[in-house]
């Protein structure tokens, strides 16, 4: 469809001659995905759909224990310092957003009286500003009541240098001011498309200002509550062990009428995942197993028990292999990987072009991941409509070979090339996941015959995504020549997702390795290309821009992607748990319940 019959399309829904859902219909047939379509009406100024919750118990409670397994216990309960998913997952127990993301896209008021739009004048025409209108009569846990101030006062933390929050992209550049008790005004510096970042989703769950304000710049990390959450969520804190355990009981003041379900919740951490996924399908221990990364034809083995199911989720994650940019073997102002050097070997650009070609992303999905994981040469892909159609991945063992030749890297003696007394010789890690070492014994194999050596190192998963900034370990350290994880995309709009290769968002000692960009890739193009998205109203133009920031990303092998991966839980049977790809698992916890 060319842009002007979409724009066409767009009018005609406006005037009430199409339905919003024949429009996201007709969109999903060429191609786009429902979260895209939706957005696209909401840019264009048509209301977006009301959300409808599918919850069925009447009363509050009387539902048990809500048994949850995550393979990689949470660390830490301070949504601002959540680096991984496991740490947000947990705080999202106790803490909300304003909204959040369901399936299709939508925003789902949280804390929020609505959700903002041209039609409500929550929006501004010019995309210079959002306006909030919160919930009335909604108490902490401690029982005091959640106001606009809580919500000003998590900008200042996030904004604030000094607390090192992870999420300090997202509130920098705003302004968040108090217009009466329940009403926030969100003003930017200029157009902003996605005005949906601050306060939303994964870095929008509120702390309350009364607990935290003693703590705010460099005290951030002592506050007790860091430890001991104190939210408006539908379950309050009751225990905590790091790595290991968190541990909720019903909120019954809960501010959604009937909610929630369940009695009490536990969210266990430890073991892998195929020890997860059995939990679930097989011995019926738990009612729910995060991320199950595993071989699909053991799922399907296990799902034939039928005590529960493997329920895949489209998203936008993607396993992804880093090169790091940086030296990760030399010390400078005692930072290993400082932004200050340029890695010994991978600065070559036939090293990378050749380790991009023996990837076998095709023996990954066919003898790995099945239906869970699709190979793909794109970082971004999905909503569709960002999906790169120029860029392509190719195996091919000879030509890496040849092109390592014709760069002037030699074989030695035992077969490893050398050039300039240097040898083709990295170290490449990742976390202890079946899936993950079979990968990295595929990409070790070819790249022998290549005459690559390739270390390969495999770090317990509870350390590799931790937070803690004294480990050498953590994957935002990349203290290697290579690594390999899932990057998750919490957003269906990619503009969180692709900051990750902006050069501002280098992860550095300065910034206790809080930033985003791990490769520490810089690219003066890539930096030009976000900005102008950043501030592009038109969402035509503003997908042609994060298409373009893929390709430079994945032409220079700062990533080489492997297979996209669509999420995959283990769910007990009777479990309902409405799940989406642009939130986090437990983004409705407060809709979750158990079927009779």
């Amino acid at each position: 469809m060319s842009e002007r019959k979409l724009r066409d399309l767009i009018a005609e829904v406006k005037r009430g001659c199409v339905s919003r859902r024949r429009f996201i219909q007709t969109m999903v047939g060429l191609g786009l995905t429902a979260p895209l379509a939706s957005q696209m009406l909401t840019y264009s100024g048509v209301a977006q759909a009301q959300p409808k919750s599918t919850y069925k118990p009447t009363k509050r409670g009387g539902g048990g224990a809500l048994k949850c397994l995550w393979w990689q216990g949470a660390t830490l309960l301070n949504p601002h310092f959540a680096v991984g998913t496991k740490d947000q997952e947990g705080s999202r127990i106790f803490y909300e957003p304003l909204a959040g993301w369901d399936h299709e896209g939508n925003l789902v008021p949280m804390l929020a009286a609505e959700a903002p739009s041209l039609q409500n004048g929550g929006l501004s025409r010019d995309g210079l500003s959002v306006t909030w209108k919160l919930k009335k009569n909604v108490q902490w846990h401690d029982g005091k009541p959640f106001t606009a101030d809580d919500v000003v006062f998590n900008w200042e933390y996030a904004a604030d240098p000094a607390t090192a929050s992870v999420w300090i992209g997202s509130y920098k550049d705003v302004k968040a001011e108090k217009l009466d008790s329940h009403t926030v005004k969100v003003t930017f510096p200029k157009p902003t498309p996605y005005w949906a970042d601050a306060f939303v989703g994964t870095r929008g769950m509120i702390i309350p200002k009364h607990l935290f304000e003693a703590y705010k710049g460099g005290k951030s990390r002592d506050a007790p509550a860091n430890l001991k959450p104190v939210g408006t969520g539908p379950y309050k804190f009751t225990d905590f062990k790091p790595g290991d355990m968190v541990r909720g009981e019903i909120n019954t003041a809960y501010h959604e009428p009937n909610r929630p379900y369940f009695d009490s919740i536990e969210m266990k951490g430890g073991g892998d995942a195929v020890s997860a996924a059995r939990a679930v399908l097989q011995t019926g221990e738990f009612d729910y197993a995060w991320n199950i990364q595993v071989e699909d034809e053991i799922l399907l083995r296990m799902e034939k028990g039928g005590k529960g199911r493997a329920e895949i989720t489209p998203g936008g994650n993607i396993e992804h292999m880093q090169l790091n940019s940086t030296d990760p073997w030399t010390e400078v102002d005692g930072e290993r990987a400082s932004v200050k050097t340029k890695h010994p070997i991978l600065s070559d650009t036939a090293v990378r072009r050749a380790l991009g070609m023996l990837v076998d992303r095709a023996s990954v999905q066919e003898h790995i991941y099945g239906r869970t994981g699709v190979a793909t040469a794109n970082f971004l892909n999905n909503p569709e409509r960002f999906r790169s159609k120029n860029t392509k991945w190719e195996f091919n063992v000879d030509k890496a070979a040849q092109t390592l030749e014709a760069a002037g890297w030699k074989r030695g003696p035992d077969g490893i090339r050398v050039k300039d007394g240097k040898k083709l010789k990295f170290v490449f890690q990742t976390s202890i996941n079946a899936p993950r070492q079979k990968t990295q014994a595929i990409v070790k194999q070819a790249c022998q015959k290549a005459g690559i050596d390739l270390e390969l190192k495999a770090v317990t998963s509870a350390v590799f995504f931790s937070s803690d900034v004294a480990n050498p370990d953590t994957y935002p350290k990349f203290y290697c020549d290579l690594q390999m994880y899932t990057t998750t995309m919490t957003q269906p709009d990619p503009e969180l997702f692709m900051d990750q290769f902006c050069s501002w968002q280098a992860s550095t000692k300065e910034n206790k390795w809080q930033g985003r960009n791990i490769t520490r890739w810089k690219s003066d193009d890539y930096d030009k290309a976000y900005r102008a998205a950043e501030g592009e109203l038109d969402p035509v133009k503003r997908a042609a821009l994060f298409i373009r920031m893929n390709e430079l990303a994945v032409e220079d092998q700062a990533v080489i992607p492997v297979v996209y991966r669509p999420r995959v839980a283990a769910i007990s049977s009777k479990l309902q748990a409405p799940l989406s790809g642009w939130d986090n698992d437990f983004w409705n916890l407060r809709d979750w319940y158990r079927d009779a």
